[in-house]
């Protein structure tokens, strides 16, 4: 009996550890910064973001990931002209105004993740790893709320590029970089001036819009276990 039960843990450890899963579930924490008619620099004046995760894999290679974010925006005009209206006739265009806003934005979208490597443990045999870069594309809505500005709503665009990697068998860390080009000019809103088309040059889709990033570090929790005895297990 008890050769038995020794003979059976490692059996199910291996088991347990070959386990797929469909989907997994988790949050992000990182840093932002917007990129627009005031600030075309990365990285400048960044803030505090953070979201929540879902992510469904439909096979080592391939997936599907949902976020809902929160990041915290902030620019600032410095040397840059910011005319106080861009319509006021004048070789100037206007009078010149310093321009400092923060804004809040939520972000809800949805991104195609590919793996460069089939992602996961166990099977040798189908050259599965534990570490994977990625890239992502997707879809989502921007709604961007407060610095004493009415609020602006936005499709948007992610693009980004990322790590994945397996801790233990169900606990995924990851990290990403992404961009994300919007149809709104109103990220910026400051109050000083008229930061929708500032200099009275509109855009149409995503030209001569605003844009922000995020670079997250993520930690995810793999549920849903594939049916093994299935012939359809996905």
């Amino acid at each position: 009996m008890l050769l038995m039960l020794l003979a059976f843990v490692p059996l199910s450890l291996a088991a347990q550890d070959d386990e797929e899963y469909r989907m997994e579930i988790g949050g992000g924490l990182g840093t932002d910064f917007y990129l627009g008619d005031v600030s075309s620099t990365p990285f400048r004046k960044p803030g505090v973001a953070a979201a929540l995760l879902w992510r469904r894999n439909f096979n080592p290679r391939m997936g599907l990931k949902a976020n809902l974010a929160m990041a915290h925006l902030r620019g600032a005009s410095g040397k840059r002209f910011i005319p106080a209206d861009a319509s006021t006739p004048g070789a100037e265009g206007g009078v010149p105004v310093a321009v400092d806003f923060k804004r809040g934005v939520i972000d809800l979208g949805a991104q195609y993740e590919l793996n460069f490597f089939g992602y996961g443990l166990g099977k040798e045999y189908m050259n599965m790893r534990r570490f994977t870069p990625y890239v992502a594309i997707g879809v989502g809505f921007t709604l961007a709320v407060g610095g004493g500005e009415s609020a602006a709503f936005g499709l948007n665009i992610p693009v980004g590029l990322g790590v994945k990697y397996k801790l233990k068998p169900r606990l995924n860390v990851g990290a990403e970089w992404s961009f994300r080009m919007t149809t709104t000019d109103e990220l910026d809103a400051g109050g000083q001036a008229t930061l929708a088309h500032p200099y009275n040059i509109k855009g149409k889709g995503f030209k001569n819009k605003d844009a922000y990033s995020l670079l997250m570090l993520t930690l995810t929790y793999d549920i849903s276990p594939k049916c093994k005895t299935c012939h359809n297990n996905d």
